[in-house]
C-alpha cells in the first residue's frame, strides 16, 4: 500500500514537470533551452521511421506485384496476341497485292495473246502417277476446267491440266521430265519440243528437229501450238536459250533454256478455255529490254 502511494506521487510529479516543461517550451519557440534535445529526438525518431519505411515499402511492393501479377500477364498475352494480328494482317495484305499483281500479268498476257483464261491459285505441290513435278490448283470442271488444257502465268507457259474433278485441277509443269511441248524458235520456223530436265525447274531442254538450223544463246523459244489448242495453245513465251551442245553427226540440235515462269514458285495461274483464232506467233514475248 505504501508502495503503491508512492508511485502515484513520483508519477504526479513527473506528469507535473512534463506540463512545465513544455509550456517552457511552447513559450520560448526558437529560443527555447530545450530546442537542442527536442532536435535530437526528432532525429533520432525519424530516423528510425525512415528505416522501417524502407523495410516494410518492399515487401509492401512484393506483395502488390504478386496480387497485379496475374493481370499483369494477361495485359503482356493480350498484347502479343494483337501483336501477331497485326503481323499477320500484314503478310496477309502483302500477299493480296503480290497475288493481285500476278493477276494483272496473267490478264495482260492472256489479253495480247487472245487466250480466255480462268483464273486459279496453285494450293499444293505434289506428284502424280507418272509425274514428279506437278500442282494442284483450285479451278476444276465448274470452273470449265477439263483436261488437257494448257496453264499459264503472267510469265509464260506453266503446264498443262492432266486430271480435273468438280474443284480442283492437277497441273504437270514443263519441268517434269515426262513433260513435252512443241515449240518455236523465235522468228523463224524451225521448230521442236522442250523437255523437263528436273532441276527444280530452273532449265528445260530444247530438242530442234532441223540440225542445221541456227541455234545460239539468247535465242527466245515459244509453243508451237496443238491442234484445237489442246494440250497447248501456240505463241506462250517458254524461255530463253542459255547454253548450247555441240552434237556433231546427230539429226537434231539441243539447246537448254530458261524458263520465262519461275516453277519454284507458282502461285497465281491461268488455264486457258479457249485458244486464240489465230496463232499470236511472238506478239506475246516481252521486250527484249525487260527481260534484261
Amino acid at each position: 500500500m505504501r508502495d503503491s502511494n508512492r508511485a502515484r506521487l513520483i508519477l504526479g510529479v513527473l506528469l507535473a514537470a512534463a506540463l512545465v516543461i513544455l509550456t517552457v517550451d511552447h513559450r520560448t519557440g526558437d529560443n527555447s533551452p530545450l530546442h537542442p534535445l527536442r532536435a535530437a529526438g526528432a532525429y533520432v525518431f525519424g530516423t528510425a521511421e525512415q528505416l522501417g519505411g524502407g523495410v516494410v515499402r518492399p515487401i509492401g511492393g512484393f506483395v502488390q506485384a504478386l496480387v497485379a501479377a496475374p493481370a499483369a500477364q494477361e495485359r503482356i498475352d493480350a498484347l502479343k496476341a494483337e501483336n501477331a494480328k497485326l503481323r499477320a494482317g500484314m503478310l496477309a495484305g502483302k500477299l493480296d497485292s503480290d497475288r493481285a499483281e500476278e493477276l494483272k500479268d496473267l490478264l495482260g498476257l492472256a489479253g495480247t495473246g487472245g487466250y480466255k483464261v480462268v483464273p486459279a491459285n496453285v494450293v499444293a505441290r505434289r506428284g502424280a502417277p507418272g509425274f514428279e513435278d506437278a500442282v494442284q490448283i483450285d479451278a476444276g470442271t465448274r470452273d470449265g476446267v477439263h483436261t488437257e488444257m494448257t496453264v499459264i502465268n503472267g510469265e509464260g507457259l506453266i503446264g498443262r491440266v492432266i486430271r480435273a474433278s468438280a474443284h480442283s485441277s492437277t497441273v504437270v509443269l514443263i519441268s517434269d521430265p515426262a513433260s513435252a511441248v512443241g515449240a518455236r524458235l523465235e522468228g523463224a520456223k524451225e521448230i521442236g519440243v522442250v523437255h523437263g530436265v528436273g532441276e527444280h525447274g530452273r532449265l528445260v531442254q530444247f530438242r530442234l528437229l532441223d540440225s542445221t538450223a541456227a541455234l545460239t544463246r539468247g535465242g527466245r523459244i515459244v509453243s508451237f501450238g496443238s491442234q484445237h489448242g489442246r494440250p497447248y495453245v501456240a505463241g506462250v513465251p517458254v524461255g530463253v536459250i542459255e547454253r548450247v551442245e555441240s552434237t556433231p553427226g546427230e539429226l537434231t540440235r539441243i539447246a537448254y533454256a530458261r524458263p520465262y515462269a519461275d516453277l519454284t514458285a507458282v502461285d497465281v495461274v491461268g488455264v486457258v478455255v479457249e485458244a486464240p483464232k489465230r496463232d499470236p506467233r511472238d506478239a506475246v514475248l516481252p521486250p527484249k529490254e525487260k527481260e534484261r
